[in-house]
């Protein structure tokens, strides 16, 4: 199993972005500010049409032989680029950490999933790593605590990144949470597995999320934010909740995640 992707040419310029399953169907506009961003810093990005789930509810219930399969398909999708970046922790680390160990028993596909790992990221790591990306022309007003997901922030070590690329957003006041690398209880398919554990968890944060002041809620992954957004909004709470790639794209008017649309 691969343990950390190793670096793709010097200013990769061809990417992939790997939208994600819930970035598609639930918040289209993360993926739209995550081109933004690669384009900005130089990058020339496609989205392949074939890529499908990465593979990990089925990867983290057991299911060894659809993973195989998905991922078999994901690789396809992916290879001839210099990079393939997801706006997710969870998915990155995913390609990046898992995908290896999936063809122990066959050496070819075992090879070519470690070539699809070894350029994989994830996309704040990836700007600031990589590009060497250092501030951003963005601008949101207001108060912001940042959530750690635990597969960003524990297998691919996103954690300075996207503070420091938000604290060149103009208007922007960062507030620490207490615990801010402790798990909201999403966990993928753990919140359906375990509910009341699961909302324990997102309980103490949303409380650590009230006490920082912070007006705005940010994180890297998709799936936590919808599993806190959920929890705010049925505590009545009016923090904002957003995917810190729109707001680090200047795409901070958006409506919150959860908030109905406009229009």
């Amino acid at each position: 199993m691969s343990t950390s992707p190793s670096k793709p040419p010097a200013r990769p310029r061809r990417v992939a972005l790997f939208v994600t399953c819930l970035v598609d169907l639930f918040r289209p506009s993360v993926g739209f500010a995550a081109v933004k961003l690669l384009e900005d810093a130089g990058c020339s990005v496609e989205v392949p049409p074939l890529q499908v789930c990465c593979g990990q509810p089925a990867y983290n219930t057991g299911d060894r032989a659809t993973t195989r399969a998905i991922a078999a398909q994901v690789i396809d999708a992916f290879e001839g680029y210099d990079a393939v970046v997801a706006p997710s922790g969870s998915c990155g680390g995913m390609l990046s950490h898992h995908y290896p160990g999936l063809f122990d028993d066959d050496p070819t596909m075992k090879a070519r999933a470690e070539n699809l790992a070894g350029r994989s990221y994830e996309l704040i790591a990836f700007l600031v790593d990589v590009l060497g990306v250092r501030d951003v022309a963005a601008r949101y007003d207001g108060r912001a605590t940042y959530h750690d997901s635990c597969s960003g922030l524990r297998e691919l070590g996103v954690k300075a990144q996207p503070r420091n690329l938000l604290g060149s957003v103009k208007g922007l006041e960062l507030r620490e949470m207490k615990t801010p690398e402790v798990c909201c209880g999403f966990g993928g398919t753990f919140c359906v597995k375990y509910p009341e554990i699961s909302n324990a968890m997102v309980g103490e944060k949303s409380a650590d999320i009230a006490s920082t002041g912070a007006d705005t809620l940010l994180a890297g992954d998709l799936g936590c934010l919808m599993n806190m957004a959920g929890k705010l909004q049925r505590e009545g709470s009016a923090v904002r909740v957003r995917h810190v790639a729109e707001v680090l794209a200047g795409m901070g008017d958006l409506p919150a995640i959860g908030e109905p649309e406009r229009g």
